[in-house]
């Protein structure tokens, strides 16, 4: 081998080497073959913790699917109350809304939890705020009645993860009637499901409950509403705050 091919070699022997020790692994420099073995075994162990810590890291966020619902549902108006813990969070919520999708991931599965232990009481509150954003427009409330009468049909916690996994764009058509119908099937709905949604039955529910919450300055930023917003025990909290639930079942 060359002079030059032997500096070439080194260089990205010595880079190889830079890249590890910045991930905290300390490679002994040698002379003769074993050196690139030692090399790649290295980076192997790197990516496999890599890996690890990723893996780890999406069992343990928000989502909840591997998860049973074991608390009680029961539905009122365009409220559904879940569980029975003595911490009452409030969520006002469109099914459309990005953000709203983003705060499901991200802790449907700690509040999950807390509600099959006891610990906290769910009001979920079915807000129709953006239903210009459709073409034709709607779909927000179209979504809320259909969230409504799976609460009627004893499938809430499944159709509610389901409305948000399957949400789709802003600017769209929103989900057809056939798929909320669908969506309620699969989950084991009743006949009457279908009448339901395709009735809009709650729909005039969902206008009410949007105009209180449009209107209660308590859950207003700044003069105006939006969505997600949440409340424990009635205080609207700082959804920058991530560790807002666990404060506030003291764990």
């Amino acid at each position: 081998m060359g002079g030059a091919a032997r500096n070439e070699k080194r260089r990205k022997q010595d880079e190889a080497a830079r890249k590890l020790a910045a991930a905290g692994i300390r490679v002994e420099r040698k002379t003769g073959p074993n050196r690139t073995a030692i090399i790649l075994v290295a980076v192997v162990v790197v990516f496999a913790l890599l890996v690890g810590g990723f893996i780890f890291w999406q069992r343990s966020s928000g989502s909840s699917g591997d998860v049973a619902a074991t608390y009680p549902v029961a539905v009122s108006g365009a409220v559904v109350t879940a569980g029975t813990g003595p911490v009452v969070v409030d969520t006002y919520e469109d099914f459309l809304c990005p953000q709203c999708e983003r705060f499901e991931s991200r802790y449907a599965g700690e509040m999950k939890t807390a509600l099959n232990e006891g610990k906290i009481t769910v009001r979920y509150h079915a807000i129709a705020i953006l239903d210009r954003l459709t073409e034709p427009q709607g779909y927000s409330t179209r979504a809320a009645n259909a969230a409504l009468c799976a609460a009627s049909a004893n499938i809430y916690p499944g159709y509610h993860e389901k409305l948000f996994a399957e949400q789709p764009a802003e600017g769209g058509s929103g989900l057809t009637d056939e798929q909320l119908i669908a969506f309620g099937t699969e989950l084991g709905a009743g006949a009457d499901f279908a009448a339901c949604v395709t009735g809009g039955t709650n729909s005039a529910a969902v206008t009410a409950e949007t105009d209180k919450a449009v209107a209660d300055p308590a859950l207003q930023t700044d003069g105006n509403f939006g969505t997600p917003t949440v409340t424990v025990n009635g205080q609207k909290i700082d959804l920058n705050d991530t560790s807002w639930l666990q404060t506030a079942i003291g764990a």
